[in-house]
């Protein structure tokens, strides 16, 4: 396993790992309470994470798509599932290291992991516990390097219909505040 792919793995266990603690701690009748993203409920935060994480790698590398419990009926299970498999994936180093053609570009399969899904889960962490009244801290040092990897390509993001416009907060607002005002959300 290259060092690079080694990181990325140890990135993603770190983010995942916080998510899941979310995901085993949501209240019993949390799980439709309504989520920050318009629309949503805490079972759709994950059911996002379960459908559009699993289904970039599948397309992009051709790998079987993990069999996991319906996201309504078992969100915890599902997040369990599909995490399951991406750990395993970022554990084959052939396949970790394996390039494949996505959005544009050309990225090796730890690399979209560490860009795409490891970014969405660290945010989507908030999102829930915000969603499930859990504890809506997240890693510093995560924040700072998304919000900081994030400025540069600020017209990029509001572009891809991805996130809403920038929520205005407080010049002296904390990173964390910042980066999910950043992201169209409110703090």
């Amino acid at each position: 396993m290259t060092s690079a792919t080694s990181a990325a793995s140890e990135r993603y266990a770190r983010i995942a790992d916080q998510f899941t603690r979310r995901v085993e701690a949501v209240p019993p009748g949390a799980w439709d309470a309504p989520a920050p993203c318009e629309g949503w409920v805490a079972r759709d935060v994950v059911g996002h994470l379960v459908d559009w994480i699993p289904g970039l790698l599948v397309e992009g590398w051709g790998l079987q798509p993990p069999a996991h419990p319906a996201v309504q009926d078992d969100p915890a299970g599902a997040w369990a599932a599909v995490d399951a498999a991406i750990r395993a994936w970022l554990a084959d180093p052939e396949l970790a290291s394996r390039e494949a053609d996505i959005l544009p570009g050309r990225f090796r399969l730890d690399q979209a992991v560490d860009m795409l899904a490891t970014n969405d889960i660290l945010v989507h962490t908030w999102d829930l516990a915000r969603a499930t009244g859990l504890d809506e801290t997240l890693d510093p040092d995560e924040v700072h390097s998304l919000y900081e990897g994030m400025q540069p390509i600020d017209e990029a993001l509001r572009q891809s219909g991805h996130y809403g416009p920038r929520v205005p907060v407080p010049d002296d607002a904390d990173e964390q505040t910042k980066l999910i005002a950043f992201t169209g959300r409110r703090p």
